[in-house]
């Protein structure tokens, strides 16, 4: 996208957004909004409140969930299987600024029995085209970190539940927009966090709610994955969009896939909720030495500065005193872990590999075999226990159980506020770093309502199914 479409698009969806359902002097202007510093938004204030919660409310119930994708690059095509393979769901159109792989999809939705859809390609505010249409119920966005905020919130102007790959969004006042957005149009807008829904993370979140580690008193999650490789290739991120980042942001670029999983076992939203965060940041020299090794004179990443850390440590603090440490590296030598660990009064569980320690089944100090708690696997996973798709089977659950959420009318498994609470460490670790360290507060985006019990991905299975 240019920087004029994108002013253009975001101007016209905002004019369009802030009409929705506002009255009285109490409304946030868009002025106001752009008095603050948008990595920080309204900060811990909650805006004044347009529409009511959106925590815990259920989907119209449907029998065919139709679907719009956004995006068809790697990431997009493995959930459009997906979303062929799903009984009840239908695909009606897609959206892609790439003719040809819009095409190549197309031809993949009919060859799955469907009627072809329709194909929205070329100018980058096709997906407004797209969102506009009556015939589409969800649509899931996947394209780069930039345009994310404008297309949810696009879907969501136009009457549409949206799903966003992560992170939602990268600014605070962005983070805000959608959680008002959702409020006013009573529409949900989802984080496609998959891994909330792998087989380990599932397992250890009933194992948590029933007790088994006794009272929760601190998480850890991560994101370590050397991309080097892939941030310097021409065609993995198409036109190297993630690389910039690098040189934009020092802090954590990438929190939701280690967030998300502990968040739900400490009932972040849902009981407890995130206060605060302190990110303390590594050198950035991982990119700088790789590209001297690797790319030639020339190259366009020779006028790129990177200040991302090398890896970024954040601590995170929740209302009931819990700590949860967030971790990112991607830019050096490392074997891929998301670490995925618990720990409680009676017990605690570590990932990349799964081992356990819980009393009084272990007492001898030495790690047990986590294979030995398949009991405790979630529903989903024993009514899917080899399911298909990328990442070990857990996109697939996860969509599964969101179309399953559609067609019977219940509330998603998460919503609007997780998605701002996951997404929140990206700008605030930027500033926290910046300042050495000081501790950064999240806000509370539910506006209260986090006090609340309420279920999320811990769900219990349907009677209609």
């Amino acid at each position: 996208m240019s920087r004029r479409s994108l002013l253009r698009t975001s101007a016209g969806a905002a004019g369009a957004g802030f009409g929705l359902g506002a009255s009285g002097s109490d409304n946030v202007t868009a002025a106001e909004r752009a008095s603050v510093n948008p990595l920080e938004g309204a900060g811990p204030t909650a805006p004044n409140r347009h529409g009511s919660t959106m925590a815990g409310v259920p989907f119209d119930r449907r029998s065919i969930v139709r679907v719009g994708v956004i995006g068809l690059g790697n990431r997009g095509r493995s959930l459009l299987e997906i979303f062929l393979g799903l009984r009840g769901v239908r695909v009606t159109a897609l959206c892609e600024l790439v003719p040809k792989k819009a095409e190549e999809a197309g031809v993949r939705v009919v060859r799955a029995g469907q009627p072809a859809p329709a194909l929205y390609t070329r100018t980058v505010d096709a997906y407004e085209q797209l969102c506009r249409r009556g015939d589409i119920d969800f649509v899931y966005v996947a394209t780069p970190w930039e345009a994310h905020f404008d297309m949810a919130r696009a879907a969501m102007l136009n009457g549409k539940h949206v799903g966003v790959e992560c992170p939602v969004a990268m600014r605070m006042d962005q983070l805000w927009e959608l959680v008002d957005l959702s409020e006013r149009t009573r529409r949900h807008c989802m984080q496609m966090e998959n891994c909330c829904y792998g087989r380990n993370e599932m397992r250890v979140l009933r194992m948590a709610h029933a007790g088994k580690f006794g009272k929760l008193l601190h998480g850890a999650g991560a994101y370590i994955h050397d991309l080097r490789w892939h941030l310097f290739s021409p065609t993995y991120y198409e036109g190297s969009w993630m690389r910039p980042w690098h040189a934009k942001l020092r802090g954590d670029l990438y929190p939701n896939h280690g967030f998300g999983p502990v968040a739900n076992y400490m009932d972040i939203n849902r009981g407890d909720r995130a206060v605060s965060i302190s990110s303390f940041a590594a050198p950035a020299l991982g990119l700088a030495e790789y590209r001297k090794e690797h790319m030639p004179p020339g190259h366009p990443s020779w006028k790129e500065t990177y200040i991302a850390s090398d890896r970024t440590i954040s601590v995170v603090q929740t209302a009931q005193g819990r700590v949860i440490r967030l971790e990112h590296g991607v830019a050096t030598p490392h074997p891929y872990t998301r670490v995925n660990s618990l720990g409680g009064t009676k017990g605690a569980f570590e990932d990349y590999p799964a081992r356990i320690y819980v009393e009084p089944d272990h007492e001898d100090h030495q790690w047990g075999d986590f294979a030995a708690y398949a009991d405790w696997d979630h529903w989903l996973w024993k009514q899917h226990p080899a399911p298909p798709g990328d990442h070990g089977g857990m996109d697939y659950i996860m969509l599964f159980r969101l179309m399953q959420c559609m067609q019977l009318g219940l509330p998603p498994d998460f919503d609007v506020y997780d998605a701002a609470t996951w997404t929140a460490p990206v700008p605030l670790s930027h500033l926290s770093v910046k300042a050495n360290g000081a501790s950064q507060q999240i806000p509370d985006f539910t506006r209260g309502e986090w006090s609340k019990a309420r279920t999320g991905v811990d769900s219990t299975k349907p009677e209609l199914t």
